[in-house]
């Protein structure tokens, strides 16, 4: 059986029919389903191409987004496509991880084949933008002048059946530092948090306005201060609570609110996307670890694998994991002779691609 690639606009209606028919025989990641890609679409008015892959009867066996612009390079701007992205800064602040082909379990080689053959057939590009990536993807083999890779990220991860083996103990399987921190913080608010209450349909404006609040003023460069994002948020938490793909946890000690946290749940895994902390109330409280550590013990109630504090690397993830993945953000390169200088000079001053 052969295979056909090519690159539409279909209205959104269609892509999502046939988006969702995909997703029914995939094993891609939740950030490549419909609860996250439709989400994004409609609260950014995004249009970008479709990248489809069909066998002789014309059945999709692939599909991608592929967004396309002049991005800004250290010479000027090139033209650049971004695979599940759109190029825009503002439009892909909702940040894509474990990227790539939303792609029929059965034929996946065959299918990153036939994109990779689409995508080297296109002129119109000099850079594609690969963000999120696990090592070793396929697309990775498009033939290229250079392939940087930009960045990279652990991905932090507490095994939930250790936690169970552990009869609960999640904290036993942590260092000492953070054993202490943590029951110093407990014994400080008389014991475990009182209570973990999960969102319905009427409490996501609210609880994720809430969020903006708690997380005003605590970043340099705040998703949250941005009305396109909060609206991603609240869409999305629309979206996942209907189909259960998506948490909205309100954690609180008596009547004091501690946190929030919107958590993803995909193939056994508990992902945690965002999540808002009250201020501390003297210096051995840690709302974030308290939090972190309640959601723990309630994944690994309900039964889950894993809780995954996605891509990232701050310290608080690494002190509270147990495991860890990791994430790749590549951009690869086709010749010109602007980004041929840009590449030299990298060199002779040293300065990092991500720079």
């Amino acid at each position: 059986m052969s295979y056909h690639a090519s690159f539409s606009r279909p209205d959104r209606a269609t892509l999502a029919r046939r988006w969702q028919a995909l997703e029914a025989r995939s094993d891609a990641s939740f950030f490549l389903r419909w609860t996250w890609i439709g989400a994004w679409l409609d609260s950014y008015g995004l249009e970008p191409e479709l990248l489809a892959v069909v066998d002789d009867d014309g059945r999709d066996i692939a599909l991608a987004l592929v967004g396309h612009a002049m991005q800004s390079r250290l010479l000027g701007p090139v033209a650049t496509l971004s695979l599940n992205q759109s190029g825009d800064p503002a439009a892909d602040r909702p940040y894509i991880e474990y990227n790539g082909l939303l792609a029929d379990r059965d034929r996946a080689p065959e299918a990153a084949s036939a994109a990779i053959a689409a995508l080297t057939a296109r002129r119109d590009w000099r850079a594609l933008r690969l963000s999120g990536m696990a090592p070793g993807s396929p697309l990775l083999d498009l033939p290229a002048r250079r392939r940087v890779r930009r960045d990279e990220s652990p991905v932090y991860q507490v095994d939930l059946d250790a936690v169970r083996a552990a009869n609960g103990d999640y904290l036993s399987l942590l260092s000492a530092n953070s054993r202490s921190q943590i029951r110093r913080a407990l014994k400080d608010r008389g014991g475990a948090l009182k209570r973990i209450a999960r969102a319905a349909l009427a409490d996501i404006g609210p609880w994720v306005e809430d969020m903006a609040q708690l997380n005003r003023d605590r970043h340099a460069d705040n998703a949250w201060d941005d009305p396109a994002f909060r609206a991603f948020v609240e869409t999305l938490a629309a979206r996942g609570l209907a189909n259960g793909q998506v948490d909205l946890l309100r954690l609180t000690d008596g009547a004091d609110l501690v946190g929030l946290l919107i958590t993803f749940i995909h193939a056994g895994v508990a992902m945690n996307y965002q999540s808002a902390f009250a201020q501390p109330r003297g210096g051995k409280d840690k709302p974030g670890l308290l939090c972190h550590a309640a959601a723990v013990d309630h994944y690994a109630g309900r039964g889950l694998g894993r809780y995954s504090f996605l891509a990232g690397k701050d310290r608080y993830k690494q002190s509270l994991a147990t495991c860890e993945e990791r994430l790749e953000w590549w951009m690869i390169e086709r010749f010109s002779p602007r980004l041929e200088i840009e590449a030299l000079l990298r060199r002779m001053l040293r300065r990092p691609a991500s720079a």
